[in-house]
C-alpha cells in the first residue's frame, strides 16, 4: 500500500513538533540571531549603503547556524532511538520518508530564518543611518535576505544528510559543525593556496554578499558550492537508508 505524500509530511511535522528539541532549538536559534542583530545594528552608527548595513545585523546568523546543524541532525537522529522501524513499516519507501522529514525541518528552518531576517532589516532600517534609507524592497537588500535563508536550508538539509549517514548524534553533530562552522574560518587563518582553496571549498554560510570568516568567493559559487554539500551528504544518506537493514 504506497502512503501519500501529504500523510507522511503530516506525519514528519508531528514528529518534529513534538520534539523538545525542535523549540530549544528554535528559541535560541531566534535568541542568539535576534540579539546579535539588534546589537550590531545599536553599535553601527552609519553604513554607506542599505546591503551593507544589512550585512552588518546578518552577522549572527554566523552563529546561528550552528543551531541549525543541531535541528536538522536531531531531526533524523532522534528516530533512532527505538521509531526508526515503526517509521519504516508505515512507510516502506525509504527515500519517500527521508525526503519528507528533510523537507519538514528544512521548511520550518526556512519558516522562521525569513521572520529573524525581517527583524534584522527592521533593526537595520530603525538604527542605522544610511543615505536615502533601508528599504525591505531594495533589490540588494532582498538578495541579502534570499541568500540568508537559502543558506539556513541548505544548512539544514546538510545537517540531516550528515544524520542519516552517520546515526549518531555526536558524530553528525562534530562533523556539520565543523564544516560550516570551524573548518572554514580555521583553513583561512592558517593561509597558504592549498587553505584558501579547502576554505572556498566547504560549506560557509554567506552574509549577506559575504562568507563569514572564509576565503570569500562570488555569492553563486557560495552557494553552488553549499548545495552541491547538501546534496551529497543527503543523496549519500538515502543510499544508506536503502541499504541497510533498519
Amino acid at each position: 500500500m504506497r502512503v501519500p505524500l501529504t500523510a507522511v509530511l503530516r506525519s514528519e511535522w508531528t514528529k518534529l513538533r513534538t520534539l523538545r528539541s525542535t523549540w530549544w532549538c528554535t528559541a535560541v536559534y531566534v535568541l542568539v540571531v535576534g540579539s546579535f542583530a539588534w546589537l550590531a545594528a545599536a553599535t553601527t552608527r552609519s553604513a554607506p549603503t542599505a546591503d551593507s548595513a544589512v550585512g552588518v545585523v546578518l552577522t549572527g546568523f554566523a552563529f546561528g547556524q550552528v543551531v541549525l546543524v543541531v535541528l536538522g541532525v536531531l531531526a533524523v537522529t532522534s528516530e533512532f532511538g527505538g521509531m526508526a522501524l515503526s517509521s519504516l513499516v508505515a512507510v516502506p519507501r525509504r527515500t519517500r520518508l527521508l525526503a519528507a522529514k528533510t523537507a519538514v525541518v528544512a521548511a520550518w528552518a526556512a519558516a522562521v530564518t525569513v521572520l529573524l531576517v525581517a527583524g534584522c532589516v527592521l533593526a537595520a532600517r530603525t538604527l542605522v543611518a544610511v543615505p536615502g534609507g533601508v528599504s525591505p524592497g531594495d533589490p540588494e537588500v532582498l538578495r541579502a535576505a534570499g541568500l540568508q535563508v537559502a543558506g539556513a536550508v541548505l544548512v539544514t538539509v546538510l545537517a540531516a544528510g550528515l544524520g542519516e549517514v552517520l546515526r549518531s548524534t555526536a558524530g553528525a553533530l562534530g562533523l556539520g559543525i565543523a564544516l560550516v562552522f570551524v573548518g572554514p574560518p580555521a583553513l583561512a587563518i592558517a593561509g597558504g593556496r592549498t587553505a584558501e582553496l579547502l576554505s572556498q571549498a566547504l560549506p560557509s554560510l554567506r552574509v549577506g554578499e559575504d562568507s563569514f570568516l572564509a576565503v570569500p568567493t562570488t555569492w553563486p559559487v557560495g552557494l553552488a558550492v553549499a548545495g552541491a554539500w547538501a546534496a551529497g551528504a543527503w543523496a549519500a544518506g538515502a543510499v544508506l537508508l536503502e541499504r541497510r537493514d533498519v
